[in-house]
């Protein structure tokens, strides 16, 4: 059983990185510094990027609830 969460998370954390990193740099951070922030931003969000947004919150909460059961089957197991 904490085998299956550990794997979870591990594939839970590069699905989560992969998704922060598909998302457009909003200005003010460190995607200034790559040309991140030359881009002008028209019309507001897109559905792909409030999909991207929703898909994220998802996986990010996924991500702690595996975080915080793992951690309780650790405790629990000693």
């Amino acid at each position: 059983m904490v085998l299956a969460f550990q794997i979870a998370l591990i594939v839970f954390s590069l699905m989560l990185m992969l998704l922060v990193l598909m998302h457009k740099g909003k200005g003010g951070g460190l995607s200034d510094m790559f040309g991140g922030g030359m881009q002008s931003s028209v019309g507001g969000s897109s559905v792909a990027e409030r999909n991207l947004d929703r898909i994220t919150v998802v996986v990010g909460l996924v991500w702690f609830a595996c975080v915080v059961v793992l951690g309780l089957l650790v405790k629990l197991g000693d």
